[in-house]
């Protein structure tokens, strides 16, 4: 029997889900994205781009071609327009009469709080933009970004795309020698940092990463601009440091924003958890603000003169960038800013915070979603939640029971869930139902957009049919797509264009159900080979998810000897369950009921905690590590760096 038949005998097996939710008739009658959209994207081809590009973005100069692919995979969108991302933001809000809307609601986590309408924002950045320049910032400079979820992380990303400098944000939960790095790679001129943030109840510092990164001679910085933000004490180098309070504050607060050519870079944003040197994903202006603002709308059906949107998402993921940074400010919307964590100081937090600003779109991420779960339905059920319309999944595939969860306590058996699949190269959704429009289906991210040609692929590149699995590609240019790799251009074609003649592939394994409907099934190397049998990690886990004892579950697979590789499952129970014998049987057998025997985990090890990073990403090399019975790698990411011990204990028992 070939791979291809075992890897369709294994998905006959998979999760059946046959739980459908239509769009309302009262939200559908209202909804911003009409049925029409999808046969309009397909007779007008690039030029239902153009019409986007058009409506949603104020240009100083328009277009005269709307995609030039003739050097591809190097793509040029809206060839000869000129556009500037800060006055689309802002300024072109304020002189519609629309000044006195509400930008961002800041919400600190000692719960703190400040209120900026478009005029004052705008305002803001006119400041930060004449600081910038004062320190000898100019157009095509790059500017690295450490900053937690304060306002003034918003304020510098614009300031930096009003005159046309490049930034580069960088996570702030990542070390010294990771901001060094991508220091080095962008060839930063200026590093906007904050003394530190707030966490979990406590001061952090930021500053002394920056400090540290710095010591070592040899970079290209010649400025650090510091936020005060909790007056942890920090080292001073006079000559390098400056309080953004001494520089911005007492700026001039007329600038001029200048069009920029729609192929001027907008931003380098590095990805994660890549081994050597740093991968600095290019994304440049016209594009992408174009798919920005067209996803933002009509994926949340946003009403911006009635919404009160949430995305939770950190600054230093890409997500922060298009639905914090430029989506909703695009759009002219009001949108909740949090800077803490969704349990300081209790676990009710998020749920407090959408009572009080009349959260009405809230996108977040399945971890979030689950730990909730694990948290229990009485919590939310404290609060006021009627204001919320829409749900919002991104990050990675979502379990049908955390779907199913988010939408029955959270959004009241009504709001429908919007499950997004798009990455850091993308720059914005490219798959995810439309609501009002979509018939959804607990687990799954659906259809491609409209306008967006997304495909499933066995290994020779030809589309596989409904009820099979292979590789998630795509197949046509889009606006908001990566132009490449910072300074790379061959590890560019290497890394996206080489697997598949003609098709950008996104590293992803995904199945078409019997509808046609794409299901994630995570990164290729997450696809375990089981007797030749292909299973999706994460097919196993929402398996296991689907348990009523179970709140999260991690699987990877680990090296056998007899069956190549073998499913290894850690699981963290529900409050009420026991760990014992029995639990791990039970379990085994829930597995091998759902998908089939094939699947069920050679061992289970019910854990306290499953190892994250700061964004909530699941670690799943380290978990590997322990189940192959090797040393732990490097776990300096975590959020709590001793989960791996209590693990590692748990597997010696």
């Amino acid at each position: 029997m070939s791979n291809e038949e075992h890897q369709g005998d294994a998905l006959e097996n998979l999760l059946q889900e046959n739980r459908k939710f239509p769009p309302s008739e009262e939200f559908a009658a209202t909804a911003v994205a009409k049925p029409a959209i999808y046969d309009e994207a397909k007779s007008e081809g690039t030029e239902f781009w153009a019409r986007q590009a058009r409506e949603l973005l104020t240009w100083d100069t328009d277009f005269t071609q709307t995609l030039d692919w003739s050097d591809a995979p190097f793509a040029k969108w809206f060839v000869g327009g000129t556009v500037n991302a800060a006055y689309n933001a802002l300024d072109r809000h304020v002189e519609q009469g629309n000044g006195d809307r509400v930008a961002i609601y800041f919400e600190g986590e000692p719960g703190d709080t400040r209120t900026y309408t478009y005029a004052q924002l705008t305002e803001e950045v006119k400041k930060a933009a004449n600081a910038f320049e004062s320190l000898g910032v100019s157009k095509g400079d790059r500017v690295a970004v450490y900053l937690p979820m304060i306002p003034e992380a918003v304020i510098t990303m614009l300031a930096c795309a009003r005159i046309g400098a490049v930034h580069s944000v960088v996570f702030g939960g990542f070390s010294a020698d990771a901001l060094r790095s991508r220091i080095d790679d962008a060839e930063a001129k200026l590093v906007v940092t904050s003394d530190g943030t707030y966490r979990r109840g406590k001061p952090s510092s930021l500053k002394p990463a920056v400090d540290q990164a710095l010591k070592k001679e040899g970079h290209t910085v010649t400025s650090v601009v510091v936020v005060k933000r909790n007056g942890e004490p920090v080292e001073w180098q006079d000559g390098l440091d400056l309080w953004w309070h001494d520089i911005v504050d007492s700026a001039s607060a007329e600038h001029t924003a200048v069009a920029h050519d729609a192929e001027h870079p907008l931003f380098i944003l590095y990805t994660s958890g890549t081994t050597g040197k740093p991968k600095g994903i290019l994304h440049t202006t016209g594009g992408y603000l174009t798919q920005s603002a067209y996803t933002h709308k009509n994926v949340f059906d946003l009403k911006p003169e009635k919404d009160v949107f949430w995305c939770t998402a950190d600054i230093g993921w890409v997500t922060g960038h298009t639905y914090v940074t430029y989506g909703p400010l695009l759009n002219g919307t009001t949108q909740l800013m949090y800077e803490g964590t969704p349990d300081t100081p209790h676990q009710g937090r998020w749920w407090e915070l959408v009572e009080k600003y009349k959260v009405s779109i809230l996108y977040t991420a399945p971890t979030a979603i689950r730990t909730m779960m694990k948290w229990g339905d009485e919590i939310p059920a404290k609060y006021d939640l009627s204001s919320i319309r829409v749900l919002g999944s991104v990050g990675e595939p979502i379990n049908p029971e955390a779907w199913m969860w988010y939408r029955r306590v959270i959004g009241a058996d009504k709001a429908p869930v919007v499950d997004t699949w798009w990455q850091t190269e993308t720059g914005a959704t490219m798959i995810s139902p439309l609501p009002g429009i979509t018939v959804t289906k607990p687990g799954s991210a659906q259809v491609p957009l409209p306008g967006i040609s997304v495909d499933v692929v066995d290994e020779m590149g030809q589309s596989v049919p409904n009820g099979s699995g292979g590789y998630l590609v795509i197949r046509e240019p889009w606006p908001s797509m990566l132009r490449g790799i910072w300074g790379d251009p061959e590890r560019f074609k290497e890394t996206y264009w080489s697997r598949f003649d003609n098709m950008y592939f996104a590293g992803d394994g995904a199945k078409k159900d019997a509808d046609g409907d794409i299901w994630l099934m995570g990164r290729v190397d997450d696809v375990m080979n089981i007797s030749g049998h292909r299973l999706s990690t994460t097919e196993i886990e929402s398996a296991l998810v689907s348990h009523p004892s179970v709140a999260e579950a991690a699987v990877v697979g680990a090296r056998d000897e007899t069956t190549g590789e073998a499913v290894v499952a850690f699981v963290i129970l529900r409050g009420s369950a026991k760990s014992d014998d029995d639990i791990v049987t039970t379990l085994r057998n829930h597995v091998g009921q759902e998908i089939g025997p094939i699947a069920k985990p050679r061992h289970i090890l019910v854990v306290p905690e499953l190892p994250k990073t700061r964004s909530g990403k699941i670690m799943r090399r380290l978990l590997k590590d322990v189940a192959e019975g090797r040393e732990v790698g490097d776990a300096s990411t975590l959020a709590d760096a001793t989960v791996m011990q209590q693990i590692a204990t748990s597997m010696r028992k």
